[in-house]
């Protein structure tokens, strides 16, 4: 980023210098701008290397002076690799294994450091984890983030692998207008279109919006989506300001998810082979996914003066859920071929509804202790969460793999029995203070928290309520030395905290809160003025209580239970560089030794979980031609490696590695004519030897096949 700026501040003096005609010798000097000197923590970047951050910290900091991993997602990255999802930006982020239900994807599902269900928030504020189905389109974010880790300190009730905090677009104090159309295979199209404008430095707007339609990669199977998000800032006056972030997701079809079996995927079925990726195990005249978002928020600072800020963000947020599908049972012979490819189904489906609100007000101040530069945080955060759910199931008409015919059963007359029928009601308040202190070189952090988490849940079927009344303290204390050569050792400790809001097996008791403690040490090197941003981390991480579940298929359900003690240790290194102004570059690779210690199911002990990559390792990079004959002509490639995982909990078989490669080329035909200024058209093909992988397996009957190849051509305009 600072090459970039020096590079154009120089061109800008040479073309200068050349209107004036020659008639100074005098040389000039490329002007040095310190690069995060316009950088927010919660702002645009330029680039692929952000400079600061507010989520590690809810105060703007250096990621640089951070004693924890913290990882940045920038939007010309999501950009460049036309990323469909959350989960898709974070795909060359180590630690993270992204879209671990393969081409089923309708949550965002992440593992980080080992644990799944890592929880979303958007702007700072709790999103969803497990059991909502929150979405947020990524062309409606300025930056996606991840702090690896327990976060319970700031953020309350956590995954102990970390947090996902996403950056909503804002106004911008330029004006800005964006228009695009996509097209590619399986029929994709999209329109988006962004619109950012300001008056008189009190009054700003942004608008940003997007249209999608493709099919999926099973037969039958689509994805449909409107999202838009208003925003609107004003500042009354200096020091003062308030922000109003809505949005609104309507997807009448979401996308689709199913299992298959290891039997198929993992290895073929004897007399038949592998499912073919494009099967359906549901039918297009049952099939129903649907899912309609809103959201209104507002995010409120006053400064008093220079070191007393108050700060208060708050969000109302509502999901609709309707899912009908027929699921993949299990595989028997067909009476004439002798093969096991007539697969029994069985029908569920129902709603899911979520209401949330959340509010964190916060008060900032800075003051010195001698040589000790304080900057101390406190806050009181409160989350009040809804949900109605109804689930039913009932027995399907049984497919044959070999001959899938569909629309030939009478659905209108399939009953979908009652299973599930449940309110919940969840409330969480949590009391935070921390500290930040700046002694010259050294960086000293610590933070407290009390969190009073009540949990209710109503089983409307009469076989018992629940009811959870939890409370805890969560800490959490770093260091890091900033050598002047850009090299920052730290070390650091931490605590979570999570409820569990799963309802136990019939006569099983409430489940206990699980918590974890993780000690981390790394170093990080990012010199003074420099594009680049170099992390390594060593991680051990334990969790107690764990809550996991497990697919039934004599109940047709998931049964949840406590597993006890999980183990996790594990590597990880990460780059992200200005090389030049020419080149960027991100790298990434993460090593986990996982481990199971205590659990209900004694097979399960001493091994490591199920779908846990132990090695995965990626490679991107674009650049950029500013000159000749390839002018305006920016090509970038990326290598994924994902490593064996086992397919289940008692390690009995494994899911090989992959390797995929994915490309994008863009041409700025303003290079070429200024008449043409703005107009681009980029590239962008994924998984381009179009390999056919299994992503992962929770057991031998939950099986996902990874997204296959996809080419997608996009026209923007920008001015």
């Amino acid at each position: 980023m600072l090459l970039a700026a020096a590079s154009v501040l120089a061109l800008d003096a040479a073309g200068a210098q050349d209107q004036a005609g020659a008639q100074s010798s005098t040389a000039l000097e490329a002007i040095v701008i310190d690069g995060a000197g316009g950088e927010t923590g919660d702002g645009p970047v330029e680039g692929y290397v952000a400079k600061k951050s507010l989520t590690g910290t809810k105060t703007d900091t250096p990621i640089a002076k951070t004693p924890q991993s913290i990882s940045v997602v920038a939007k010309d990255q999501i950009e460049d690799q036309h990323a469909g999802s959350v989960a898709e930006a974070l795909r060359y982020t180590p630690g993270v294994f992204t879209e671990y239900r393969g081409a089923s994807n309708l949550r965002d599902e992440l593992f980080v450091r080992g644990f799944y269900y890592v929880p979303k928030y958007l702007d700072g504020l709790f999103l969803g984890s497990d059991l909502s189905y929150a979405k947020i389109d990524p062309y409606l974010l300025e930056r996606v983030e991840l702090i690896s880790g327990p976060a319970s300190v700031l953020y309350g009730q956590a995954n102990p692998g970390g947090i996902v905090n996403m950056v909503s677009k804002k106004p911008t104090d330029t004006p800005l207008t964006e228009v695009e159309l996509s097209v590619g295979t399986d029929k994709y199209v999209s329109a988006a279109f962004d619109i950012s404008r300001s008056f008189n430095d009190d009054f700003g707007y942004r608008i940003a919006a997007k249209g999608l339609s493709r099919d999926l990669q099973e037969d039958y199977a689509k994805n449909r989506s409107l999202a838009i998000a208003p925003s609107f800032t004003w500042s009354p006056e200096e020091g003062t300001s308030l922000t109003i972030l809505g949005g609104y997701q309507n997807e009448p079809d979401a996308g689709y998810r199913n299992f298959l079996d290891a039997a198929g995927t993992v290895t073929p079925i004897p007399g038949y082979g592998f499912v073919p990726r494009d099967f359906f195990v549901s039918d297009p005249d049952f099939e129903r996914s649907e899912r309609k978002q809103a959201w209104i928020g507002y995010e409120f600072e006053h400064e008093f003066n220079e070191n007393l800020t108050f700060r208060q963000n708050a969000r109302y947020h509502h999901v609709d859920w309707l899912h009908h599908t027929l699921v993949y049972g299990s595989a028997g012979p067909d009476p004439v071929t002798g093969n096991n490819t007539i697969v029994s189904r069985s029908a569920s489906g129902g709603t899911d509804t979520w209401n949330q609100f959340t509010i964190d007000n916060q008060v900032e101040a800075k003051f010195s202790t001698g040589a000790a530069e304080h900057t101390l945080l406190g806050g009181v955060d409160f989350q009040y969460r809804t949900r109605d759910y109804q689930w039913g199931r009932a027995s399907g008409p049984s497919i044959d793999l070999a001959d899938p015919r569909y629309g030939d059963f009478d659905f209108d007359s399939l009953v979908l029995a009652t299973t599930d029928l449940q309110d919940l009601t969840a409330r969480q308040t949590g009391v935070y203070l921390q500290d930040q202190v700046e002694i010259g070189a050294l960086n000293l952090l610590a933070g407290l928290r009390y969190d009073r988490a009540d949990t209710k849940i109503d089983d409307r079927l009469g076989t018992g309520d629940q009811s959870y009344d939890d409370g805890a303290f969560t800490w959490r204390a770093g260091a890091l030395y900033a050598f002047d050569n850009g090299l920052s050792p730290y070390v650091s400790y931490a605590t979570s905290f999570e409820p569990a809001l799963y309802m136990p097996p019939a006569g099983a008791s409430a489940f206990s809160p699980t918590t974890a403690e993780q000690f981390e040490i790394g170093i990080k090197y990012a010199p003074e003025g420099s594009g680049l941003l170099l992390t390594a981390a060593y991680y051990d991480l334990k969790q107690e209580d764990v809550v996991a579940g497990a697919w039934d298929p004599g109940l047709g359900q998931m049964v949840y239970s406590q597993v006890g003690k999980i183990h996790n240790r594990g590597i990880e290194l990460s780059a992200r560089a200005e090389v030049t102004n020419n080149l960027s570059l991100i790298a990434g690779y993460s090593y986990i030794d996982s481990v199971v210690k205590e659990s209900v199911n004694t097979s399960e002990v001493d091994k490591m979980p199920a779908r846990i990559p132990q090695h995965q390792a990626s490679l991107w990079a674009t650049y950029r031609a500013d000159q000749g004959a390839l002018e305006g002509l920016t090509v970038g490639g990326g290598v994924r490696y994902i490593g064996t995982s086992w397919g289940d909990g008692g390690n009995s078989f494994k899911v090989g590695a992959v390797t995929l490669f994915d490309a994008m080329a863009s041409y700025d035909f303003g290079a070429k004519s200024s008449d043409l200024q703005g107009l681009s058209l980029q590239v962008n093909v994924k998984n381009i030897g179009d390999e056919r992988y299994v992503a992962s397996c929770a057991s031998a009957y939950a099986c996902f096949y990874g997204e296959g190849r996809s080419i997608v051509a996009t026209l923007k305009k920008q001015w």
